[in-house]
């Protein structure tokens, strides 16, 4: 009877009916989240994450062992943790920041079996996917906000690292500010880091002693928004709700939410449908809602908003459409134009209009 059944499961195998992970063992998939910051830490993006884990652990229960490893800086020490939880059965890898990309990429080579994902990554393979959610729609909304609430005509931008995510979110909220005040300029600091509080704390008091009287971010940490709050000046809040740390200041915050993400790849991963997709939420999946907007904005800007929101959500409205030309003044989108996906997701300049320059990282 037991090589009976041997034999059947292999048929099974062979015919592409039975997934090889449920064919190979009884034992829950087990996944490993991997964060760059502390998992209980008030920061946006990985407190995001957990929730989202959590949510997944608490839907699949015993179905799937969802394990999270913490204060990881970079690929140079991701990597040796990943091949290590490889070695140890782990089925699936969910590096939840960009910086993890390298090493994804060459664990993907080293252990063709395993599954991966990185957050706002651009490499796939076939046993690498990438996720994202369209994060510039909200900066797009941020920008609206703050086009019409600057009495400098100056936004400060704390930047982190010049990724397609990131410049992406400059060039919408910067277009953005620019339609409802074409006179508007964009200050942006880059700290070359996601997390560095003592990075953020600086570019923030530097872009308000050169006259931002609003903040806008692309890290971590809630810092600019405290630093905002003490010096009497507007934020957004990024990745999560972060009133908390600046009640005066904050003028809303994008708050991500990934637990219904998670929980339909790990379905796919039980059910032996998972595939290296290019996963990009829209603000109509919700994975990207806009928070509480704050009382000091002016109820024709609140209208504005919560009608761009909107249209946003129910696809009519695009952040870049054209007419819009690179910084150097050259060609882009023409008149009505919308940018296609896959360029979205290599943008690697800024808009015209934007001064400064994007650092080379390499």
């Amino acid at each position: 009877m037991v090589r009976f059944q041997t034999l059947v499961l292999s048929l099974l195998m062979a015919l592409g009916m039975l997934s090889p992970l449920k064919a190979q063992t009884s034992e829950p998939p087990k996944i490993a989240f991997i964060y760059l910051s502390p998992a209980d830490d008030a920061t946006g993006w990985t407190r995001q994450h957990e929730r989202g884990r959590r949510s997944a652990s608490a839907f699949f229960g015993p179905k799937a062992q969802l394990d999270y490893f913490e204060n990881i800086p970079d690929s140079a020490t991701a990597l040796p943790l990943m091949r290590q939880l490889a070695e140890d059965g782990y089925d699936m890898f969910i590096a939840t920041s960009i910086v993890f990309q390298d090493a994804a990429i060459n664990l993907a080579y080293e252990y063709p079996d395993v599954k991966i994902e990185v957050a706002t990554g651009f490499v796939r393979t076939d046993n690498l996917a990438t996720y994202s959610a369209r994060f510039y729609e909200g900066r797009y909304v941020h920008g609206l906000i703050a086009g019409q609430m600057t009495k400098t005509g100056k936004i400060g931008y704390i930047a982190s690292l010049p990724t397609p995510e990131v410049l992406r979110g400059i060039n919408a909220a910067f277009l953005a500010a620019r339609s409802v005040n074409p006179d508007v300029v964009f200050d942006i600091v880059w700290t070359n880091s996601y997390y560095n509080a003592e990075r953020e704390e600086a570019a923030a008091r530097q872009l308000i002693n050169d006259g931002a009287d609003i903040l806008m971010q692309a890290t971590y940490t809630p810092r600019p928004m405290q630093v905002a709050e003490e010096m009497g000046i507007y934020a957004f809040g990024w990745a999560s709700e972060m009133r908390e740390f600046g009640p005066n200041a904050s003028l809303t915050s994008t708050i991500d939410h990934w637990g219904p993400y998670y929980i339909g790849r790990i379905r796919a991963l039980i059910d032996g449908r998972w595939a290296p997709n290019e996963n990009v939420n829209s603000m109509g999946s919700n994975t990207q809602i806009i928070g509480r907007l704050s009382e000091d904005i002016p109820n024709r800007v609140t209208l504005l908003a919560l009608d761009t929101i909107s249209k946003l959500r129910k696809g009519e409205l695009h952040p870049f459409t054209g007419p819009i030309r690179r910084q150097d003044g050259s060609g882009w989108l023409a008149a009505d134009e919308t940018a296609s996906e896959s360029e979205l997701l290599t943008m690697n300049f800024f808009v015209q209009g934007i001064t400064g320059i994007i650092p080379d990282t390499q």
